[in-house]
């Protein structure tokens, strides 16, 4: 079986040092969890942009520390106006190199995409932790769109990416919580019969009943709901686990 590291192992111990963990989750809740059918891919919608209030459940807030220009689009062609500076404002998206927030600007309210050097955050390592938050989501929401489950995903994630679980199973201790949740896919297998036609002699073939039978089966064992290894089957064949990073947790 071939495993997938997107990012070097190490980094799981050194995010739990030195990543904080403070209001925002960035998971949507299984409640809020969209019908396969019925979502439409970030990526396929604005490429390369992740847009926060599909992710955090409350609103981020960065501080302007200096006037700065502000776009209709991200790679800064066309120009809206200036964002004012000594403010808060509402972070909505953001790409590798540039934000989209909503505040208020030398004339009017105002929103648009605006460089990360005229924010501030309570948090020194801010801007790492949200390439690191934006380079995960972006894998998550690939790997959302193919329908994969992946070691480093939560639970909320595997909803969206695989729907409701056929069965689930959840075992808890002092230590936490641990479980499997398992998704069959069936297919409709029709038996037949072979007759002999007694006026004719003829032989053909009579359907004689129908059966569900197992398609595929994905295992998904969760700790603390972080997937924490994945078993696929499929037709005898084997299918490769990927392993991705846990969410990225930080203080705004």
């Amino acid at each position: 079986m071939m495993v997938y590291f997107l990012r070097k192992p190490d980094i799981f111990s050194r995010m739990k040092l030195s990543i904080l963990v403070l209001s925002c989750c960035l998971a949507l809740p299984l409640a809020a969890a969209p019908k396969r059918g019925e979502r439409k891919s970030l990526l396929e919608a604005e490429p390369g942009v992740v847009y926060l209030a599909h992710f955090v459940k409350n609103p981020v807030e960065l501080k302007v520390i200096k006037e700065a220009p502000v776009f209709s689009d991200k790679e800064g062609r066309q120009r809206l106006g200036t964002l004012k500076s000594d403010q808060n404002v509402k972070l909505e998206a953001v790409t590798d190199k540039i934000y989209r927030v909503r505040g208020q600007g030398t004339v009017d309210g105002i929103a648009g995409w605006v460089a990360p050097w005229a924010f501030s955050s309570k948090d020194p390592q801010f801007v790492l932790h949200l390439k690191e938050f934006y380079a995960r989501q972006i894998q998550v929401q690939a790997l959302i769109d193919a329908k994969t489950a992946a070691v480093g995903m939560t639970m909320d994630e595997v909803t969206l990416a695989l729907g409701k679980p056929t069965k689930t199973s959840v075992r808890k201790t002092e230590k936490g919580q641990s479980g499997l949740w398992e998704f069959v896919e069936t297919k409709e297998v029709k038996h037949y019969i072979t007759r002999t036609d007694p006026a004719t002699g003829q032989v053909y073939q009579q359907l004689s009943h129908i059966t569900q039978e197992e398609k595929s089966r994905t295992n998904v064992e969760f700790v603390d709901n972080i997937v924490s290894a994945v078993e696929q089957s499929e037709n005898h064949r084997r299918g490769d686990v990927r392993i991705i990073v846990p969410p990225v947790f930080f203080g705004w």
